[in-house]
């Protein structure tokens, strides 16, 4: 039997304020990535409102205090924490993870990057796929213990409609034979956040812990356009009118997704999800620039790439 899937009331328009209202998230502890500014900023705020103690977790110290000191002025709450991460370091990753104490009941893997000219870690790992999954995959894992401690713990893996331009290079995810292509880096890094999340989902089940990722859609006034050309793209990619299913939202509509599957008791113990504008989404048409696409929720692929995660950051670390 097919199950039914999951719905809420709240849709494209909704904002992480309504989606929040009336949740109480005193005594539970969140981490935020990419949360000096956009929707990772506002995803904090949000849930920082609701009375929970915030970590931001940010490349840019002074960004990040400065916008610690806005969400606690506009919150009135004073739990909110800022401690560096570079998610494309895994030395930094480690420092994070050495440094936290105590359970953790919401990651919110938001950070990421998009499009970038081509770029190499210290060990040579593509920028991309380094930034936007392996720091978060480290990040995660290395907090496994802080979620189990707590209860009902829950991840949420930031992905996007890019996803359905391109798979995971199992044999080449550094870009080393295939030809650098930053479009096909973006999407092989957000397929990996549905990926990852699929086998999160499946391994700490039985610890309470869930796992879901989403599509925030295409959010204005955020840096993560900064180094795309838009006369490379195709002309739906950045299409206004929404013909082709691309939900165009501002800042605070962006993030709601991501608080609701972060906070929100409709979607308790739900797991394994891709979700947009506030619903589990439909399979992916091609055409219309929305929905899962099948690979990206293929178990077997999950497991494939938590096994090459896990090779590659146990490696030994760069001299």
């Amino acid at each position: 039997m097919t199950k039914s899937r999951v719905t809420t009331p709240f849709g494209p328009n909704s904002t992480a304020d309504e989606v929040i209202a009336g949740v109480d998230l005193r005594g539970k502890r969140a981490i935020v990535t990419g949360s000096s500014s956009g929707i990772g900023e506002e995803t904090a705020r949000a849930l920082a409102s609701a009375g929970a103690e915030v970590t931001l977790a940010v490349r840019n110290l002074e960004s990040g205090r400065a916008a610690a000191a806005t969400i606690a002025e506009s919150t009135g709450r004073e739990l909110v924490d800022v401690a560096a991460l570079d998610l494309s370091d895994r030395r930094s990753v480690r420092a994070f993870v050495t440094a936290w104490r105590g359970p953790l009941h919401i990651l919110v893997n938001n950070a990421g990057i998009m499009a970038t000219p081509e770029q190499r870690t210290a060990e040579g790992w593509e920028m991309q796929f380094a930034t936007n999954h392996l720091g978060h995959f480290g990040l995660t894992t290395g907090l496994h213990d802080a979620l189990g401690a707590a209860s009902s713990a829950r991840i949420v893996n930031v992905s996007s409609v890019g996803h359905v331009n391109g798979e995971v290079l199992f044999d080449d995810p550094n870009f080393e034979r295939h030809r650098y292509d930053p479009w096909a880096a973006y999407s092989q890094s957000k397929t990996a956040n549905v990926l990852f999340t699929v086998e999160l989902a499946r391994r700490w089940a039985a610890q309470g812990i869930t796992a879901n990722a989403l599509n925030p859609g295409r959010i204005a006034g955020t840096g993560l356009i900064q180094h795309v050309d838009r006369s490379a793209l195709p002309p739906q990619s950045f299409d206004p009118a929404g013909s082709t299913g691309v939900s165009v939202k501002d800042i605070p509509q962006g993030a709601a997704t991501s608080v609701l599957l972060a906070a929100s008791p409709l979607v308790e113990g739900v797991t394994g999800k891709y979700f947009e504008d506030c619903q589990e989404a439909e399979p992916y048409t091609p055409g219309i620039r929305r929905g899962v696409a099948a690979y990206a929720l293929d178990p077997q692929k999950a497991a494939r790439l938590w096994q090459l995660s896990a090779d590659l950051i146990a490696a030994p670390l760069p001299g």
